[in-house]
């Protein structure tokens, strides 16, 4: 069969299957052709997830087009931004729904007082600026163990985070520790384990202080992902996404199961945003963004 006779067979399968309630609507977004995918698609989200992007996946695409893609496809935030970025978001009615900027890098952390003396004065300075442009999150890291146990890197991070919770209540500001994966990844990264983020959580002891899920990096560093939404969803601010292994699209051509990761995530009440943090292979990677959006809109 030629290339366009197979294309069109395959469509008529899909919808011949829809019709018969074989294959859910949902289902097919992550099987149909990448030009189908790439339509435009009037159907709104059902706004049960507040959808994000991470900028950074996207750093090929200029931010004002990366923005008038998000409005296309009913995405409310972009991830990973600093000040001088946050006034192409409002330009587009976006939000900056995990600002950066005042960590050092990922492996200089607060799990180091070495550390401390600059992150206390770059975080005092960016509270207030994230506070005054009316955002709510602001990311911060561990840093790598270099040999420090657990206890020892809870005990740190607890002395330097707790010097700066005081000017996060005062701005009504979330500063929010991210959970990356030691295994693949981030080797050596302390917070790789969702209890060690919870206990860290509980010692500081304010609402101020909460953690960043990354669904991608768990699976890989422990696994078990529904149920540790289901015990410890109240110490996480925010979701990132991505396919494991690989971390790109989150698809069938990956392991997790993202509508049952989504719905358990709403069934928690979750208010916050779930941010797009998958690498994308496709040629047109708003077509894959589109896609990954679409999925997760349970």
């Amino acid at each position: 069969m030629t290339n366009p006779s197979r294309r069109s067979a395959i469509k008529n399968i899909m919808l011949g299957s829809v019709a018969a309630g074989g294959i859910t609507t949902s289902g097919m977004a992550s099987i149909l052709p990448q030009e189908q995918l790439n339509q435009k698609n009037n159907t709104p989200l059902k706004g049960n997830i507040n959808h994000a992007v991470c900028r950074w996946c996207y750093s090929d695409i200029p931010l004002d087009q990366l923005c008038k893609n998000a409005k296309e496809i009913g995405i409310k935030g972009i991830d990973l931004v600093g000040p001088k970025d946050w006034e192409t978001l409002k330009k587009y009615d976006l939000y900056s729904s995990m600002c950066n900027g005042a960590e050092l890098n990922l492996v200089d952390g607060f799990n180091d007082p070495a550390f401390h003396q600059k992150l206390i004065k770059n975080y005092t300075e960016m509270i207030p600026l994230v506070a005054k442009a009316g955002y709510k999150n602001l990311i911060c890291f561990s840093g790598s163990r270099r040999g420090k146990d657990d206890e020892t890197g809870l005990k740190n991070c607890t002395e330097g985070l707790k010097k700066l919770i005081g000017v996060a209540e005062k701005n009504n500001v979330t500063l929010v520790m991210e959970l990356l994966n030691s295994k693949i990844d981030h080797e050596d990264y302390q917070c790789d384990k969702s209890n060690w983020g919870v206990e860290l959580c509980k010692r500081i002891g304010s609402e101020n202080f909460k953690l960043l899920y990354d669904i991608y990096h768990m699976q890989i560093d422990e696994g078990d992902v529904i149920r540790t939404i289901n015990e410890h969803h109240h110490y996480f601010a925010h979701y990132h996404t991505g396919g494991v292994p690989g971390r790109n699209e989150i698809n069938e051509t990956q392991e997790l199961n993202y509508p049952a990761i989504m719905k358990a995530i709403v069934k928690t009440g979750f208010k916050g945003f779930v941010a797009q943090e998958f690498i994308p292979t496709w040629p047109d990677p708003i077509a894959a963004l589109k896609q990954g959006v679409e999925i997760c809109d349970v």
